[in-house]
């Protein structure tokens, strides 16, 4: 997967370490990672995303076109309104989470870290003879999380996405450290990425594999329309949405806090009492009030009242996300 190659300015900031993974390019923490925790859960503070892709769709039929491509119901976006969406392949699997807003001429997007130019290619090759620009805009803009509750200032003529979970603003790059010094203090991704766990939600290439389908991951709920038009991947998501079994499922759980490492992405699990292994942990954290805490996706049939062991011994108490 190709990567945008911009490294943060950002990380000239006192205390920040670069983060790794997925997030390499900003900071993983600026020396307090409970602290920056409860600064986000209390609306203060900023998380600088800048790493992300930023894409823009301009033209008349923009939201038209996108309605007919994407999973989630989009011809009629209101200005303002943020949303979610996936790209599937023909066989139902995720390819691509967007989240996107729509500013009354053109639709925001930001998307993974490297995943933007394949997403352009094939947005590029689906236009035909709609009035649609698609442009990579990574290098003029930069995301920036703002927690709900927060009270920055979204300066005239800038757009965010504005959620539940808080503000994404899109920041021209030449202006980003202006903004940083006015919206602070900096908070690093692992905080972000703890409340992310915490509200059970999914990430592409971390959550998802090769042949994941919405389903397993609660994705029907925030970023597929069931009762919209044709696209892509449409009938496996009709059919499996019908007989109500996923292969696999999402769950949170608590992990036992005795072991100084917590298990990483990939780490296998099994039941208490079997070698066989029932699934992986896809991300993990230590929160500044439940301790240490992942997402798993295990098979669907796996008991719910099982307690877990990822490789290493640590045990795991499972919460339902996704219902078996």
């Amino acid at each position: 997967m190709q990567r945008h190659s911009t490294i943060s300015p950002l990380l000239s900031l006192p205390g920040a370490v670069a983060a790794e993974g997925p997030d390499e390019g900003v900071a993983a923490h600026y020396g307090d990672l409970f602290r920056e925790q409860r600064a986000l859960a209390d609306g203060t503070g900023f998380v600088d995303l800048s790493h992300r892709g930023v894409i823009t769709v301009t033209g008349p039929d923009r939201l038209s076109w996108l309605h007919l491509l994407l999973t989630q119901h989009v011809s009629d976006l209101p200005p303002g309104q943020a949303t979610e969406a996936l790209v599937l392949s023909a066989h139902g699997h995720i390819e691509h989470a967007l989240y996107l807003v729509d500013d009354g001429t053109t639709t925001w997007i930001h998307v993974e870290p490297g995943t933007a130019g394949d997403l352009i290619a094939y947005l590029e090759s689906m236009k035909f003879f709609y009035q649609v620009e698609v442009a990579d805009s990574t290098d003029q803009y930069a995301v920036v999380h703002l927690p709900a509750g927060s009270i920055a200032p979204l300066p005239d003529g800038w757009t965010a996405r504005e959620t539940a979970y808080g503000r994404d603003v899109f920041v021209p790059r030449d202006e980003l450290e202006t903004y940083a010094k006015e919206v602070g203090p900096p908070i690093g991704t692992l905080a972000l990425e703890a409340l992310r766990i915490e509200a059970h939600r999914p990430r592409l290439g971390l959550e998802t594999d090769h042949r994941t389908i919405p389903h397993e991951l609660g994705w029907l709920t925030t970023a597929v329309h069931l009762d919209k038009g044709c696209y892509r991947g449409q009938e496996t998501v009709a059919r499996v949405h019908n007989l109500g079994r996923p292969p696999r499922r999402l769950v949170f759980l608590h992990l036992d806090g005795s072991n100084v490492t917590l298990p990483g992405h990939g780490t296998p699990l099994r039941l208490a009492d079997d070698e066989r292994p029932i699934g992986t942990i896809t991300s993990s954290a230590r929160h500044w009030e439940l301790g240490p805490i992942a997402l798993a996706v295990i098979k669907r049939n796996t008991p719910i009242d099982a307690t877990l062991l990822a490789d290493g011994g640590t045990a795991a108490s499972q919460e339902v996300i996704v219902e078996p």
